[in-house]
């Protein structure tokens, strides 16, 4: 048994996570990453069958940590953004980033790795929360943390 986990949009990120059971065998693996690479185009990464594979283990904390600073006043959602642009070259801000993946897809991917792992980081926070219950999405609602044109 074997997973692929893309990225949206599928078109335009190259990485494919290759997700592996306690079952899967080293030739299966080989035959779907083979796959992956020569017919889809994509660099694949191992992970098992864990919530959040490698790539939103890695992020959602991250994402959640800004929002809880949002939360807390610490630093406004534009300046939380504008210092991870600037002060470390992403290409996106967390709470744009959020926004763009969706709110509800979020606050729905950490309370997967809470209720796998108990780890605080992984917690939804209150503001995250409230913005999904109140309708407010991100980019396809037209506001999350920011204010997007519909169209």
């Amino acid at each position: 048994m074997v997973g692929l986990h893309f990225f949206n949009p599928v078109p335009v990120l190259p990485l494919v996570e290759v997700v592996s059971s306690l079952h899967t065998s080293a030739d299966t693996l080989a035959t779907v990453e083979a796959f992956a690479r020569d017919a889809l185009g994509k660099t694949t990464v191992r992970s098992r069958d864990r919530a959040g594979f490698v790539v939103n283990a890695l992020l959602v904390p991250y994402l959640l940590s800004a929002i809880r600073m949002a939360e807390s006043g610490y630093a406004s959602a534009q300046d939380v953004d504008t210092a991870m642009e600037l002060g470390c070259a992403h290409p996106m801000g967390p709470l744009k980033l959020a926004d763009l993946i969706g709110l509800d897809t979020v606050e729905a991917i950490a309370e997967s790795l809470y209720q796998e792992f108990k780890e605080p980081l992984y917690a939804p926070p209150p503001l995250l929360q409230r913005m999904v219950q109140a309708g407010l999405l991100g980019r396809k609602s037209g506001r999350g943390f920011h204010t997007y044109g519909r169209g």
